[in-house]
């Protein structure tokens, strides 16, 4: 059982006016590539724990160098998004759970009540709180944090660089001095004095008449009933033994990307001149000519798009099956990125509204998408008693859709968080764990 026992706005306290407060910015390319939702995210600490004021008040510290999280979504005359950076504030509940944490934790209990554990996210996001926090504090004296943000304000990467400052702010206290992000997200989206676009971005990025996203055009709507929620923890010594196996030089994700592929790929039963392709997140900032700086707070991610038939898939080596993906990556260049820019520059001028590539229904099938947070914090968030015991991703109501993300566990490795067919899940956790590739052959029969 839950009680709210409180519900607040918080709003930084400036000494001196921040030089953004009371403008109106308008969203970039990048930013209204991006999707038109909120993210949660859920990390659960073991008691003891910092009290709810002491975060909040970190929480304020953290938020004054960042106007746009206390800002608002808003229309201008014509319809078209901007934040407004009008320091409304960032929202903070409190509850509690008559559960001890362990409790809340056993069985799953997190990931099947993971909706409880952050606020009710809003169905229209105009004139919402950009940042919502909500602090879930346990019978055991356990706390749950749940926070949600608007994907539109800043991508992941831009979010994992605030909550480094957020934990930060909380140990060290008011002697906290928060560092000064990157803030101007015109830069970041500037045309070539002539635009002039190379690549089919409407295609691709936005939606048009035939679009590149993941999703199979024949209409398959899998219902959320059977889709299932599978977790699966890859062991340090399994991640050695796969880079062992890929060889060469690599990422860790494009060697965890290249396995996935293979087992969900098998575990779906394609047939193999079937072309299966992979939605990639691509971090832009340090591709873009001139590169922006990696602390810039907003949105600059692309997507690549790996893409074999299914028997390539299945019968490649790890290593060529990487080096498709890396190939796939290594096109998201300055050239394709200012491209990109030039044909936001053009779609404004021409007045036209821009609708993000966004999956249509349920299903992937046959091809998958994959966001990456190995690079990220979230499992070492430290509010001053240690990281935390338990890390929950956003939902993922789309099959087909796969999170990596480094194990809360004290030996390490990775969690794998994917969105699997009810009728594909028994094959795939049977295979998923394995580096053979005679099981591929088998799982098909």
């Amino acid at each position: 059982m839950e009680i709210i026992t409180s519900s607040t706005m918080l709003k930084p306290v400036y000494s001196a006016p921040h030089p953004l407060l009371g403008e109106k910015v308008q969203l970039t390319v990048f930013d209204r590539a991006a999707l038109d939702v909120f993210v949660p995210v859920v990390v659960a600490y073991p008691a003891p724990t910092p009290s709810n004021e002491a975060i909040k008040e970190g929480l304020l510290r953290a938020v004054a160098p960042y106007p746009h999280l206390a800002g608002r979504l808003a229309g201008d005359h014509r319809g078209r998004r901007f934040l407004h950076v009008n320091n409304e504030g960032v929202l903070v509940v409190e509850a509690t759970v008559s559960s001890n944490l362990a409790d809340l934790l056993a069985y799953g209990g997190m990931a099947t009540d993971v909706h409880g554990q952050y606020h009710t996210l809003p169905e229209e996001n105009a004139g919402e709180a950009l940042l919502q926090i909500k602090l879930n504090r346990c019978k055991c004296g356990g706390l749950v944090v749940g926070v949600s943000y608007h994907h539109q304000t800043a991508d992941g990467v831009a979010m994992n660089n605030f909550f480094i400052t957020w934990e930060t702010a909380v140990r060290q206290g008011k002697d906290f001095v928060a560092p000064t992000p990157f803030l101007d997200r015109a830069t970041t989206a500037m045309s070539r004095r002539m635009p002039a676009p190379v690549f089919d971005h409407r295609s691709i990025e936005f939606k048009s008449g035939e679009s590149r996203g993941c999703t199979r055009e024949r209409g398959d709507i899998v219902s959320m009933a059977k889709i299932k929620d599978v977790r699966v923890h890859l062991t340090a010594e399994f991640l050695a033994e796969l880079r062992a196996r890929v060889g060469g030089r690599c990422s860790m994700f494009q060697c965890l990307l290249a396995h996935v592929w293979k087992k969900i790929t098998a575990a779906r039963g394609l047939k193999p001149e079937e072309f299966t392709q992979v939605k990639v997140a691509v971090n832009c900032r340090g591709r873009a000519k001139p590169p922006a700086p990696m602390d810039f707070f907003g949105n600059m991610v692309l997507w690549a798009f790996p893409r074999l038939q299914v028997r390539d898939v299945l019968n490649w080596s790890y290593g060529a099956v990487v080096g498709a993906i890396r190939d796939a990556v290594a096109r998201i260049d300055g050239e394709y990125i200012q491209s990109f820019v030039d044909f936001g520059t053009l779609a404004d001028a021409n007045g036209e509204e821009l609708v993000a590539t966004a999956a249509a229904g349920t299903t992937l099938c046959p091809d998958a998408e994959v966001d990456t947070w190995l690079g990220f914090r979230y499992h070492q968030l430290d509010f001053g008693t240690g990281p935390p015991c338990a890390f929950q991703p956003p939902d993922l109501p789309i099959e087909g859709l796969m999170v990596f993300v480094p194990s809360c566990t004290a030996g390490g490795g990775v969690d794998l968080f994917m969105a699997v067919a009810e009728d594909h899940v028994e094959s795939f956790e049977k295979i998923c764990y394995s580096l053979d590739d005679d099981l591929l052959t088998s799982s098909r029969m």
